[in-house]
């Protein structure tokens, strides 16, 4: 099966980042597969696979697991996954995240001029776009039933101990680039913190998908 066709400077940003799996280490492989065997159970039961990504304000990590999540779902042809996020608390898509994505090679453009703002994330002309913008976990947008949790801050993952109607819940934190807003390390942690998502959530599909 030839491989799907990406932006060109996304396509550059994901050949390296599918060969950095390396860097993750042995106990977070670990912890990245358990994910990957819910997503491979629902798979071979033919069942369709949703996971919303969840931090406390869905501003930063859980759209960024979000998008990746999706990406790699697009890049392992697993047509049957839709990954959501969401917060305990919404505010909006923070600038500095969409900076990042569009660095990596992500086409993102914004559609409404509100607080909370609605962004079209594009990554390819052969998928739909992946719209963003900050929400409850629990929003009408989102499933509420039959989908795992992906709790990727200790914040919130201390905070909703239950994620009402969710037959799945994983812990998976990341350190929150937002300790580095308006300092000269910005860009630098923003776009580490981009790339570490994204290669382990590619690692996570990969296993999925794993024979």
């Amino acid at each position: 099966m030839p491989p799907p066709i990406f932006y060109p400077r996304l396509a550059v940003y994901l050949a390296e980042v599918t060969q950095e799996f390396e860097q993750i280490s042995t106990n977070r492989q670990q912890q990245l597969k358990e994910v990957s065997q819910y997503i491979r159970q629902k798979l071979e039961t033919d069942q369709p696979v949703q996971v919303i990504v969840i931090c406390t304000h869905n501003s930063r990590r859980s759209h960024l697991g979000q998008i990746w999540l999706q990406i790699a779902a697009a890049y392992y042809h697993l047509s049957k996954f839709t990954s959501f996020s969401g917060g305990t608390e919404s505010t909006a898509l923070h600038p500095n995240v969409v900076t990042a994505l569009q660095a990596a090679g992500i086409e993102i453009s914004r559609q409404t001029e509100v607080k909370n703002p609605l962004y079209q994330c594009r990554y390819s002309d052969h998928f739909p776009a992946i719209e963003a913008f900050s929400k409850v976990y629990a929003h009408a947008s989102n499933p509420t039933q039959n989908f795992a949790a992906l709790m990727v801050c200790t914040q919130a993952d201390e905070g909703c101990p239950v994620v009402i109607g969710a037959e799945a819940r994983f812990s998976l934190p990341y350190q929150d680039p937002k300790a580095y807003d308006n300092t000269p390390q910005q860009s630098k942690q923003y776009n580490e913190r981009c790339r570490q998502i994204a290669r382990e959530m590619f690692f996570v599909m990969s296993q999925a998908v794993e024979a």
